[in-house]
């Protein structure tokens, strides 16, 4: 069996995980518009004509728990093969019930499933997004699936952090346990770019010489954690700045200087 968390330590690493996804979630469908006018759409569409989806013999298992690795294998480039919704709904569901077992979360990791997995968030549709987050929170029950799931998503949120036109919608997303991430205990790469997602985004706001309506922003919103009740914020930047890495330091001295 896969190793498991202890309770006490797993549960708020688990809810970084979530607070990392849902800020993606939250961006998703900009974020999805944003890739096509940059004319990059994921995985191009194949020649004119070709036939949507797979053949019939590759339908998502029904067994879960069961499933070999060359069954997860078939569903994770099932995901990649097909662009219709209700298929990859299917296959994502399939693999959520499957990471809800122990036994299977390694496997999809070390076939590379949480990187296509992590990929479905950017989708434009909002249940491709949800199944997809699902899945991710069952997986992210293991060590070494927390970490990677975080480094995946925070790096496709530094990237939308440094493009000012995404910086509204970023700051919409709701995401109450956002604060998480920024504690002394979170891996130091994650930490990182936790801080300088955090210190673009408040750049882009001084930016905008003050034109945000605060109104706009729910106090779950991110823009309320950075911006608007910043007290618990200036109280986690202090803390880091006293932690033994040189850049996440520096990360917090830009925001504090914002």
């Amino acid at each position: 069996m896969g190793r498991w968390l202890p309770r006490a330590m797993g549960e708020p690493r688990a809810a970084a995980v979530r607070a990392v996804a849902a800020v993606v979630l939250g961006a998703g469908a900009c974020y999805c518009l944003w890739r096509l006018a940059a004319g990059g759409r994921r995985g191009q569409q194949a020649a004119a004509g070709a036939a949507r989806g797979p053949p019939s013999d590759n339908s998502p298992p029904v067994s879960t728990h069961t499933m070999d690795a060359d069954a997860l294998q078939k569903l994770i480039h099932l995901l990649q093969a097909t662009d219709d919704p209700l298929i990859q709904e299917q296959a994502l569901i399939t693999l959520s019930n499957s990471a809800a077992f122990s036994v299977n979360q390694d496997i999809i990791r070390n076939l590379d499933g949480l990187f296509v997995i992590g990929g479905m968030l950017s989708d434009c549709i909002p249940k491709v997004k949800e199944k997809a987050l699902n899945a991710l929170s069952n997986l992210s029950m293991n060590i070494k699936n927390q970490e990677e799931i975080q480094i995946q998503v925070l790096k496709v949120l530094v990237n939308l952090s440094a493009n000012p036109a995404m910086t509204r919608h970023l700051l919409k997303a709701q995401v109450p346990s956002f604060l998480l991430l920024f504690d002394n205990y979170i891996n130091r790469d994650i930490l990182l770019r936790a801080l300088t997602f955090a210190a673009n985004l408040k750049k882009n706001v001084n930016n905008e010489g003050g034109t945000m309506i605060q109104d706009q922003y729910s106090e779950d919103s991110v823009f309320f954690t950075l911006c608007r009740d910043s007290t618990p914020f200036a109280q986690k930047l202090a803390s880091l700045l006293h932690h033994p890495d040189t850049e996440v330091k520096e990360q917090v001295v830009r925001i504090l200087t914002q």
